[in-house]
């Protein structure tokens, strides 16, 4: 039990130290999360994804709540969520204490420079591991061997419905999340 406990505070611990870049980049240490422990399956984050990109709060926020109540209760939500943003806490205190020093330094401009796109890169990376859970079927066209068990027509008419609407209308993504929900409701009647 007390392993357990230590599990999940150093996982989720690792995840809000190394998951630079916002909710979205904890995606892939939440994937390996999904296959390493009995937390939450790789089906439960993808929905915990749309859940929560309709709820205030980051994913990594909403996904260390869930894994810790799932895995010990509401003291594990309370526990793996104080987990994930302790490194964050921390960090942001360090760095407001040096930056009014180091501000124009060049090793810390430099260091940016490069922090940025490595964040960037790891989001792509999520969004892209998210794309691939979600749209592709590659167990069923394993089976089938044909391409729509591969890609849903379906699933990919709502991506490139909800793609060109966020680019056109630049709406409110929980615009976007409830027109899904409600598309799906009534394509499922």
């Amino acid at each position: 039990m007390m392993n357990e406990w230590f599990i999940l505070i150093a996982e989720f611990f690792k995840t809000g130290l190394f998951a630079i870049g916002g909710g979205m980049a904890t995606l892939p240490f939440l994937y390996e999360m999904a296959g390493k422990y009995d937390w939450f399956t790789v089906h439960e984050l993808t929905d915990m994804l749309a859940v929560s990109e309709s709820t205030p709060g980051a994913i990594g926020i909403n996904m260390a709540t869930y894994a810790g109540n799932s895995a010990e209760g509401l003291l594990g939500g309370i526990v793996s969520t104080i987990s994930l943003i302790t490194p964050a806490i921390i960090i942001v205190m360090v760095i407001a204490r040096a930056l009014e020093a180091f501000k124009k330094n060049h090793m810390v401009l430099s260091a940016m420079e490069g922090i940025r796109p490595a964040a960037t890169g790891l989001i792509a990376a999520a969004g892209a591991e998210l794309f691939y859970m979600v749209l592709l079927h590659a167990d069923e066209y394993g089976q089938t061997g044909t391409w729509t068990s591969l890609l849903s027509p379906l699933e990919l008419g709502f991506f490139l419905v909800a793609a060109v609407l966020i680019f056109v209308f630049k709406k409110h993504p929980i615009v976007y999340i409830i027109g899904g929900a409600l598309a799906g409701i009534l394509i499922g009647l």
